[in-house]
């Protein structure tokens, strides 16, 4: 379209400062000559690819230049944009897309706690060369007190005034080893073990917290049941798993895992042991290694009463399937799968019972007003779909309209985006048809968005039903060194006091690199309005994490002479990083090769 459209008169081809026997004054007044491709810094002058596209839509006045809008479609238009701002060598692709700045800020952290090893010191292999996989740190609802995972098994209570972490709950119990679940397995893909742990909205009253965790079903001669005693006081009287909800393909038995969501609770909230009780919620068959359910969440605005009070959102990643040739790859798109979606489910039976069903295994409900509830042969579960990883989800709730929550995606790509999501009912983020702002071809080809993008409802393998206009990203990512990273991590929107610089800003890492970024929230949200290259800008906070984490590794007694892992724009050794935030909104940064636990102090 460029080449057709553009090139007589910019680029390379350009005739010079006279078109048509016209006399183009900004060429005159640069030399009588175009720049060579148009994306030299004065280009476009410091405009949005919003405003380029209405000017190319309407011409330029005088004869210098015609307006588009009667022979490109708006889509083609901002194609022809996008290809042009992919040609800067002065400005790199996110700035492309979103209009990045250069200037940076530093981004200072000091050292919280160090998470006790659990990794081997001694090895240099990518997984359990890692000290410690801590993921996930969260403040306890109305007390003084962290709680922390580590993806090999422990649950760990971290007192805030002393710095002591107490282990909880254990839940490597697989062969001889001391924790509560035998199929326990945290050894293969860099997502595996004790994933998650969420408190109930109601915590502070009744005891009640969440976990994920993942499970091989292959493990010889184990039962799924946790083991008796190993927690002195959890009652296991009447506690049964479930049937695995099925995938509809596995083509890959031994690589089948389960994730298993338990709720448990205790009785006494105040120590560091647990007493109570625990009920599975449901188990997942994962039809691969890889991507898994991976997030638990309830909406913090959310009061007793309304209709989401209580109400759990999952994030589930593909299994891997979307880069699987053949009837696996569109498992994100088909409706009748769980896997590459958001699911939304009320774990409690007695909540929501006059306007939700009851689950087929008997153990949760399902809201009646989830999007898909009445098509044939869905998966009543489903809240919105076309994700490859939504590995971390978060909420904003802007002061302003405090009953009011918008509900975020971390969304990890396969070939050249990673990208975050303002997750909406019923939405459809197009995976593996659509990775950011343009196409995925089933050979995982990367091109521009269709003039008309429209893709189909895929109910199975087979049935569909109509078709729907994809949803995209409210910010993006490059797989490349200049200006992006492997995986995106998560994020938050910022609403601590100690860090004035940061508010009303997103700020979000990428795993492998340790780069973090943050966007100004009103850009992020002001990004959702259909048009696929309507992208915030972001903005690069320089850290020392990737030297921190070398240091303390080897402190530590980390083997090799780099940190465990590697990624194609990481290169070797993995920062592996994770953010969290306390109950102030105050932030701390997680990574697990060092197996530290950070706090943010400061930007400059």
């Amino acid at each position: 379209m460029y080449e057709a459209n553009c090139a007589n008169c910019h680029g390379p081809r350009a005739q010079g400062a006279l078109k048509a026997g016209v006399e183009i004054s900004i060429i005159t007044e640069r030399g009588g000559k175009q720049p060579p491709d148009l994306t030299d810094p004065t280009w476009d002058h410091g405009s949005t690819d919003t405003q380029i596209v209405a000017m190319v839509k309407k011409g330029l006045p005088l004869a210098m230049m015609p307006g588009y809008e009667a022979s490109l479609s708006d889509v083609q238009i901002r194609n022809v944009v996008a290809y042009v701002r992919s040609l800067s060598p002065q400005t790199p692709t996110t700035s492309a897309a979103a209009g990045a700045q250069t200037t940076q800020r530093t981004l200072e952290v000091t050292d919280y706690v160090e998470l006790p090893v659990t990794g081997d010191n001694k090895s240099t292999n990518l997984i359990s060369g890692q000290l410690a996989r801590g993921s996930i740190l969260r403040d306890e609802p109305g007390g003084r007190r962290f709680f922390v995972n580590d993806l090999n098994g422990p649950l760990y209570i971290l007192n805030k005034p002393t710095k002591q972490l107490s282990t909880y709950l254990n839940f490597d119990g697989m062969g001889d080893r001391a924790g509560l679940f035998p199929k326990f397995t945290a050894a293969q893909g860099f997502a595996a073990g004790l994933m998650n742990f969420e408190f109930d909205p109601d915590y502070a009253r009744n005891g009640i917290f969440y976990t994920l965790h993942m499970e091989n079903p292959n493990t010889p001669g184990e039962t799924v049941t946790p083991k008796a005693g190993v927690v002195p006081g959890l009652n296991l009287t009447g506690y049964t798993a479930t049937p695995a909800l099925p995938t509809p393909i596995v083509t890959n038995v031994m690589g089948t895992r389960e994730m298993v969501l338990v709720e448990w609770t205790d009785r006494q909230i105040g120590n560091t042991t647990f007493e109570g009780t625990a009920r599975e919620v449901l188990r997942i068959q994962l039809p691969g290694l890889f991507h898994p359910l991976n997030e638990i969440t309830f909406n913090p605005a959310a009061r007793p009463g309304d209709p989401d009070w209580r109400v759990m959102y999952l994030g589930i990643g593909d299994s891997g399937t979307g880069e699987r040739p053949g009837p696996m790859r569109l498992h994100a798109q088909r409706l009748d799968t769980l896997h590459g979606k958001i699911l939304r489910i009320i774990p409690m039976l007695n909540e929501h019972a006059s306007t939700s069903t009851v689950s087929t295994n008997g153990r949760y409900r399902i809201p009646n007003d989830n999007p898909f509830v009445s098509i044939e042969g869905a998966r009543k579960e489903v809240w919105a779909l076309g994700l490859r990883n939504p590995h971390r989800l978060t909420w904003y709730v802007d002061s302003a309209r405090p009953r009011e929550a918008v509900l975020l995606a971390f969304n990890i790509g396969l070939v050249s985006w990673e990208t975050v999501m303002i997750i909406k009912k019923g939405a459809n983020y197009g995976y593996p048809l659509r990775e950011g702002t343009q196409s995925m071809s089933p050979t995982n080809g990367m091109g521009p968005l269709p003039a008309d993008d429209m893709i189909p409802v895929q109910v199975t393998d087979t049935v569909t039903r109509g078709t729907v206009k994809p949803s995209y990203p409210v910010a993006a990512y490059p797989h490349t060194a200049a200006d992006g990273g492997d995986a995106i991590a998560n994020g938050f929107a910022y609403r601590g006091k100690r860090i004035p610089a940061l508010q009303g800003t997103f700020v979000f890492g990428d795993i492998t690199t340790g780069r973090i970024w943050y966007a100004q929230m009103k850009e992020l949200l002001a990004a959702d309005d259909g048009n696929p290259l309507t992208l915030a800008p972001l903005h690069e906070l320089r850290t020392q994490l990737r030297t921190l984490s070398e240091e303390t590794f080897r402190r530590r007694g980390g083997q090799g002479d780099a940190l465990p892992g590697f990624g194609a724009v990481a290169g070797r050794g993995r920062v592996d990083i994770r953010l969290a935030e306390d109950g102030d909104g105050e932030l701390y940064v997680l990574t697990k090769g060092d197996g530290m636990i950070r706090e943010v102090r400061s930007v400059r």
